[in-house]
């Protein structure tokens, strides 16, 4: 039996056609905004703050594994619905926040280890959605590109260590935006440039100290729709390091918009 912890984004909704395709038991904690998963009859619909109860859902369920997926947003703490558990545990928590958001997981999954549960990898079921070191399109970076991802990188680890930034675009060797709390989207939005077309990378790494079993940086076609629509010509990620969803239609994106798709 393993635990489903899932949030938003498409990446939770792979993972469970995988795991019901192989026919493994399995149980989710809907900690998603819209509460996407609550048609499912193994699904279970609980608060951030519920610690009590979900580790009474997975005990309960001989549950010892957990697997997260998807965003979960940081909580408004003066309006959280909390348990027993909850109250105990929301001290951490609090200060944590106060870090980042990865603090926030990497606490969480403190606690659960505590009550005997372990956390897998997010792509334990999908190791197919990682894509390995190389060039995925037919237009490869040139020598100004090249200039613009080193910088973009040497950005990236300059942050602080617990910064919830994943994300720099860099055009001409600038920087024109750093992923802020409104993430990827935000920040692309913010990079647009009626001047430029083509021109310009992003760059999408995981934080610095990141428990790599979870929160990856999520890339898909809106990504790179998005990036189109901002003028830039490529986005790179971390070899192996990163969720890649829809590849086939991505290269197939990049390709026809003359973009380019590289793995570091």
């Amino acid at each position: 039996m393993i635990g489903l912890i899932f949030g938003d984004t498409d990446f939770p909704k792979e993972i469970l056609k995988t795991v019901k395709k192989r026919k493994i038991k399995y149980l989710i904690i809907d900690l998603s905004k819209s509460k996407k998963f609550r048609q499912d009859r193994k699904s279970y619909s609980v608060s951030i703050g519920q610690f009590g109860k979900i580790i009474n859902i997975l005990k309960e369920n001989s549950c010892k594994n957990v697997l997260f997926a998807g965003k979960v947003n940081k909580p408004n703490f003066s309006k959280l619905r909390l348990d027993f558990k909850g109250i105990y545990y929301i001290p951490r928590i609090i200060k944590a926040s106060k870090l980042g958001d990865a603090a926030i997981l990497k606490e969480i999954i403190k606690m659960l280890a505590q009550n005997k549960i372990k956390t897998e990898n997010s792509l334990k079921f999908n190791p197919e959605l990682t894509l390995k070191r190389g060039n995925y399109s037919k237009i490869k970076p040139g020598e100004q590109d090249k200039l613009d991802i080193k910088k973009a990188i040497k950005t990236l680890n300059s942050l602080k260590q617990y910064n919830f930034s994943q994300g720099v675009v860099v055009r001409n060797n600038k920087v024109v935006s750093i992923e802020s709390k409104g993430g990827t989207k935000k920040m692309l939005e913010k990079s647009r440039n009626k001047k430029f077309k083509n021109h310009g990378v992003m760059v999408k790494f995981p934080k610095k100290k990141q428990d790599l079993r979870i929160d990856l940086p999520t890339v898909g076609l809106k990504t790179m729709k998005q990036s189109k629509a901002a003028g830039l010509k490529g986005i790179v990620v971390k070899n192996k390091q990163h969720i890649f969803l829809d590849k086939n239609k991505c290269i197939s994106f990049a390709n026809k918009n003359r973009m380019f798709i590289s793995v570091k």
